[in-house]
């Protein structure tokens, strides 16, 4: 299998290398312990945000760092928690006296190893609050979760407390509005193809020409069941339905529509899917606010994609429109 790389054991550093050397005017990279950290942190009377995870999801998390989003991400070797270390040095380098919160996938190494960091953060006399994100409706255990996968929402309580971190807001208020931020989306994803990691050289998983996976997870996990492959409209409907009756959303909802490309789909075939999303959310009666489209969590080359709602409130909505400008996600800056 083709990768674009020098050797797999140097794909995360050498990356890393490459953001810095591309964004020294937003970011500055640690190599030991492996951050990205916002180029003015820590800003002085502002809660600090900092989420991580395995890489291989980019831009998630290292290209969200900036203002307007988070302050640090933690990378950790591809689809491999980081480690507490990681996280207790990344909470230090933003803490500017608000506390810090961190936004944890529902996966079981990040969040173990986020509950090490934030009592390692605690006993260095910094005030720590964790959410965690567990959007997806695929499925309720997993090859790497106690309960549901953390996903698509992550990206938005990132930005939504972003913009109410930047804006002033307390630990506590940030960490309630990120709570509601996740109480209220619900995701689910589905593949085409397998993803290929730059250490196996191999697929993730086998998935026949003509068939597609519903219900994966960002790591290439199995999902809710594999079919031979349709059109947009009938993928689209797969995945929507159980969204919609999930939460479950209602007829005159206000909702953030968000049609995420897992890497290696091309955007006109993510404009197909939001076009098909648009048309099944107006026969539910939903009322698409916001929208967002494009690849932001993704899984490697993984072609395929995965669909958010969250039902908005005027807060998240403020929070949303604020201004950003990080190298993954950037407007009014």
């Amino acid at each position: 299998m083709k990768k674009l790389i020098n050797a797999p054991d140097d794909v995360v550093q050498q990356a890393l290398q490459g953001m810095e050397a591309a964004h020294s005017d937003r970011l500055r990279i640690s190599y030991d312990p492996a951050l990205v950290i916002r180029a003015d942190a820590p800003v002085k009377g502002k809660v600090g945000l900092i989420s991580g995870g395995g890489s291989g999801h980019e831009p998630m998390h290292g290209g969200f760092v900036g203002p307007g989003m988070l302050d640090a991400a933690c990378p950790g070797e591809v689809f491999t928690s980081p480690t507490p270390d990681q996280m207790q040095a990344a909470t230090k380098a933003v803490d500017g006296g608000a506390g810090v919160l961190h936004i944890v996938k529902n996966y079981t190494g990040d969040v173990m190893n986020f509950d090490m960091a934030a009592d390692l953060a605690k006993s260095d006399g910094i005030e720590v609050e964790a959410v965690v994100t567990n959007d997806d409706v695929a499925v309720e255990d997993s090859l790497y979760t106690a309960g549901r996968r953390g996903v698509g929402i992550t990206v938005i309580v990132e930005k939504i407390c972003g913009g109410a971190a930047d804006d002033g807001k307390s630990l506590q208020e940030v960490a309630e509005l990120a709570r509601r931020v996740n109480a209220n989306g619900r995701s689910m994803g589905m593949a085409l193809t397998p993803c290929i990691t730059p250490a196996s050289g191999s697929p993730s998983f086998e998935l026949a020409e003509d068939e597609v996976e519903i219900g994966i997870g960002i790591h290439g996990e199995p999902g809710r069941f594999r079919e031979k492959i349709g059109p947009a409209s009938q993928i689209a409907e797969r995945l929507m339905t159980p969204i919609v009756e999930d939460l479950p959303f209602s007829s005159g909802d206000r909702v953030l529509a968000f049609v995420n490309g897992m890497g290696g789909t091309p955007l006109i075939e993510l404009y197909v899917m939001y076009n098909e999303v648009a048309k099944l959310a107006a026969e539910h009666g939903l009322k698409i606010e916001r929208n967002l489209i494009g690849n932001y969590i993704t899984s490697l080359e993984m072609q395929g994609c995965s669909i958010t709602l969250l039902k908005l409130d005027d807060e998240m909505v403020r929070y949303w429109d604020a201004p950003v400008n990080t190298p993954g996600l950037r407007w009014g800056a």
